[in-house]
């Protein structure tokens, strides 16, 4: 079984600086991972990431949490963040537009191309909630995308297994299939075996408690009720990787 390029999602320069030194071969670089499923990283993040570490950097162009369906202002703000990260020297973005009836959203999604070529593109797990995968797919083809990211349109990739070698037979060579959500040590080589993909991606961040002495229980950050949260920080989860890694050998 030939190693497959391994893709690391993380949310900060030092969680991808632990990342590359784990073995990873690509990053993802996010924010708000856990809360929001990745968001558009600051401008701060994208520049310390790319300094630090010397594998190549995607950047998701996701402006917000929630669906796919994006205003004008959102759409523009998109476009924008595209210019500055391949301005900032990254190796690609990771978009993914749709349209209301579950569609890849063709014109919008051919400008965010445009506007970040010759920087590779991957399709993000938008394409999970598409109505017609294998359709999406040709769509996707169409449009040039260099990858799609997918768990075959259930909650894991072992779940999705089989609409993932679906789409890997329809891609033919044509756009890289790349499995994630839910891929570990004890599921990457089953779906090594079913999908046969390049290329595999896994979010490796683990919550630890920060290193706040002092603490104020009576305040909170967010809505939770509980302030735990306000003092653990998510960091790259290397026994993971290096597990992943040791699995695919």
């Amino acid at each position: 079984m030939q190693r497959p390029l391994i893709e690391i999602c993380v949310d900060s320069a030092d969680a991808a600086y632990a990342a590359e030194k784990s073995g990873a071969d690509r990053i993802e670089l996010c924010s708000s991972v856990k809360a929001l499923g990745g968001v558009t990283p600051s401008a701060g993040s994208i520049l310390t990431t790319l300094k630090a570490i010397k594998i190549p950097v995607m950047v998701i162009v996701r402006p917000r949490g929630g669906d796919f369906l994006y205003t004008e202002l959102e759409f523009e703000s998109m476009i924008q963040d595209i210019n500055f990260i391949k301005q900032a020297g990254a190796h690609g973005v990771v978009i993914g537009i749709l349209t209301a009836d579950g569609k890849v959203d063709m014109d919008r999604n051919r400008c965010l191309i445009e506007a970040a070529r010759p920087m590779e593109v991957t399709f993000h797990r938008a394409f999970d909630m598409v109505a017609d995968p294998v359709v999406a797919l040709h769509d996707l083809i169409h449009l040039g995308v260099d990858r799609v990211l997918t768990s075959g349109q259930q909650k894991t990739a072992v779940d999705g297994i089989d609409v993932l070698a679906d789409l890997q037979k329809h891609a033919n060579d044509r756009i890289i299939i790349m499995p994630g959500c839910g891929i570990n040590q004890h599921t990457v080589r089953k779906v090594m075996q079913h999908v046969e993909p390049k290329e595999i991606h896994l979010s490796a961040l683990k919550t630890v408690k920060g290193g706040m002495l002092y603490r104020n229980i009576q305040a909170s950050m967010s809505s939770d009720s509980s302030n735990e949260q306000e003092y653990n920080v998510d960091v790259a989860d290397t026994d993971k990787i290096n597990a992943v890694i040791k699995a695919l050998e």
